[in-house]
């Protein structure tokens, strides 16, 4: 029987129909099969249990697909398919009464599951689990318990806060899935009514992984809305660690999927090598500057392409997958859609003879992929200018990227061309996966010196697409280690063979110790890994910026009608801990004019415009004598301010 996991191209073949119902009255079990969908969920959600829907759903949606031999198979594309369906159910959440209420929400998906089941045959069925699925899943934990670690050490909010001040977008995405969660769906179908809600540079933002976040907090929580405060900070953090994990894992998967069957000796040993390059390369940066939407995005994406690398044997579970995929990228991190967009085409031509047989199923996962996945990046050009972000600068990171990305993609690319030469094809098409993520970023790069500046921010974001196109590629290195075999044939060729994975291993090796830290190379900028500069963060002495907002937290409760923001020393440190304190208190939509200012960070004349520009009460935490004296001056000069604006002064001994 054909598979997915064959080393060779499975053959062409037509999809038959539903499979074969098991006997008796498929409407009756259809009957109880929605009355349990129902009643489960309206009995969970009282009795705080809501928790336990979202894996009810996983399981039930893996138990229906028949892609992959292997239980990890089934659960990480349902785990993935069920992501890219959240965020198109979105707008549903959006437009109906019940917003991401965990009854409606899991009540409706366990509906659809039934009716999917009755239409389809399918009989619910799960692989056993085997010691292959064991492998990935405790190499995810190994390594992301490992990056969890200053989480695990932060026992006040202000060391949380600490580690979401290393990246500032931390906050935007705390309030921005807070204002998801207290909205009901997203914020981008109705900007004006979100006003008040969440800063206007946000509204038109891919927003699939913070509906995604508020949904399944809704559900941990077994209440709608999300977490609010401090407690905000804490859900954040994990769910944000909890899709990193996701990401690890798709890689382990993927790297796995990609050779076909594997030795028992490769798969461990490839297993530490994806490892140590997640662990070595910029991917924990994502962690430290708060990029929660590219972190989903590059597990969709890495899905995707193992995808079109190694084919179901299903034509439309592949043509349902594929675009489920791709729609989730376009919701979560739209910069990925045009080489993701490429590969499934590619994909497409290539199968088009097949695809002849289930042309209607072609026509209907096409038409509504064609109209949904471009969605937020049409809003995002056309309603936000949001294309002028091309240009955004980068720091020393900028010089990272570019040893990562030439120092990589040529070792990998031999191994990877040796294995080309072999009867499968999946080599040769993840080859051409790998080539279009490298060119997608020469391309960004090309595009910013065109226009007159260097390649920067988002010559990064595709230099991490590319990054993951090569770890899953390691495999190719792998599989040319020698292992045991009982073949007595050929000692010359063997022998050759085992010299150039030697070789190819050594080079490997010294990539992965600059990347890790562990000794200088042409990869690195600094002297430590960004896993090393995260895990070895002090989270017992918090930084000042975190030190003020959690005190301005516990010390000024939000005050309706009046504005309330942070100045300190400089015009940044304000800035961010405005942004901080706005987050916790859930007001980044009033507070947005104060702090959002054209002059940026100068000073006195940051100070000024707020005072000038901001309509109604001002409350101004002051947290520096330095400010205190500029805001002093300012009222003098200004006296017809002094009625709105209140002063709060507050000491942190620092």
């Amino acid at each position: 029987m054909p598979s997915e996991l064959t080393v060779t191209d499975p053959p062409a073949r037509a999809e038959t129909g539903p499979e074969t119902a098991p006997p008796g009255h498929p409407y009756r079990r259809l009957l109880v099969a929605l009355a349990v969908a129902w009643l489960v969920p309206t009995v969970a959600y009282p009795l705080h249990l809501a928790w336990l829907l979202p894996p009810l759903v996983l399981l039930a949606t893996a138990s229906l697909l028949r892609g992959g031999r292997a239980l990890l198979d089934r659960l990480v594309l349902a785990m993935l398919l069920l992501v890219g369906a959240t965020t198109v159910a979105g707008l549903l959440f959006t437009v109906w009464p019940w917003g991401l209420h965990p009854v409606a929400v899991s009540g409706s998906a366990l509906t659809a599951l039934a009716l999917i089941a009755t239409v389809t045959g399918r009989r619910p069925t799960l692989p056993r689990p085997g010691w292959t699925d064991l492998l990935p899943v405790a190499a995810t934990i190994a390594v992301v318990g490992y990056l969890a670690s200053p989480w695990l050490r932060a026992g006040t909010l202000a060391g949380r806060l600490s580690l979401l001040a290393l990246g500032e977008d931390n906050f935007r995405h705390v309030a921005l899935v807070d204002a998801i969660g207290r909205l009901g769906g997203y914020v981008f179908l109705d900007p004006s009514a979100s006003r008040d809600d969440i800063v206007s540079l946000l509204a038109r933002y891919p927003q699939g992984w913070h509906l995604t976040t508020a949904l399944l907090d809704a559900h941990l929580r077994s209440a709608t809305g999300t977490a609010s405060g401090a407690s905000s900070i804490s859900h954040y953090e994990w769910w944000f660690l909890a899709t990193f994990a996701l990401l690890v894992l798709t890689l382990f998967w993927a790297a796995q999927r990609l050779p076909g069957p594997l030795h028992p000796l490769h798969r461990v040993v490839l297993t530490v090598v994806v490892g140590a390059l997640v662990l070595g390369s910029q991917l924990p940066r994502l962690l430290i500057a708060g990029y929660p939407s590219e972190v989903l995005g590059l597990a969709l994406a890495v899905a995707l392409t193992a995808l079109v690398v190694r084919p179901l044997a299903g034509n439309r579970e592949q043509l349902v997958l594929l675009g489920a995929l791709l729609t989730g990228i376009g919701f979560t991190y739209y910069l990925f859609l045009p080489p993701a967009g490429l590969l499934v085409l590619a994909w497409l031509v290539a199968h088009r003879r097949e695809l002849l047989r289930v042309r209607r199923t072609v026509l209907v996962v096409g038409l509504v992929t064609a109209l949904l996945a471009p969605l937020p990046l049409l809003l995002g050009i056309f309603a936000a200018n949001q294309t002028e972000a091309l240009d955004a600068k980068a720091g020393l990171e900028l010089a990272e990227a570019w040893r990562a990305l030439l120092g990589l993609t040529p070792i990998v690319l031999i191994g990877l061309v040796i294995q080309a030469r072999r009867a499968d094809r999946a080599w040769r098409r993840h080859i051409a996966a790998v080539l279009v993520a490298v060119g997608f970023a020469l391309a960004i790069a090309l595009a910013n010196v065109l226009t007159g500046v260097q390649p920067a921010y988002y010559f990064m974001k595709g230099v991490h697409l590319a990054t993951v196109g090569l770890v899953v590629g390691a495999a190719a290195l792998v599989v040319l280690l020698p292992v045991p075999s009982s073949d007595a044939g050929r000692p010359r060729a063997r022998a050759a063979v085992a010299a150039l994975a030697a070789v190819l291993a050594g080079l490997t090796a010294v990539i992965l110790c600059g990347l890790t830290g562990w000794s200088r190379s042409l990869l690195v900028v600094d002297k430590q890994s960004w896993t090393q500069s995260w895990v070895d963060h002090d989270v017992d002495n918090p930084m000042r910026v975190a030190q003020v907002c959690a005190a301005a937290y516990h010390r000024y409760l939000e005050k309706p009608g009046t504005v309330t923001v942070v100045l300190d020393r400089t015009g940044y440190r304000g800035y961010v801990e405005s942004i901080c304190l706005s987050a916790l208190q859930g007001t980044t939509g009033q507070t947005e004019k104060a702090i959002y200012l054209p002059t940026l960070f100068e000073e006195p004349e940051r100070t000024r415009m707020m005072l000038r520009t901001t309509r109604g009460p001002l409350r101004l935490v002051i947290s520096d004598p330095a400010a205190q004296r500029r805001v002093d001056k300012l009222l003098t000069q200004y006296p017809d301010l002094c009625g709105r604006v209140t002063t709060v002064p507050m000491t942190i001994k620092y």
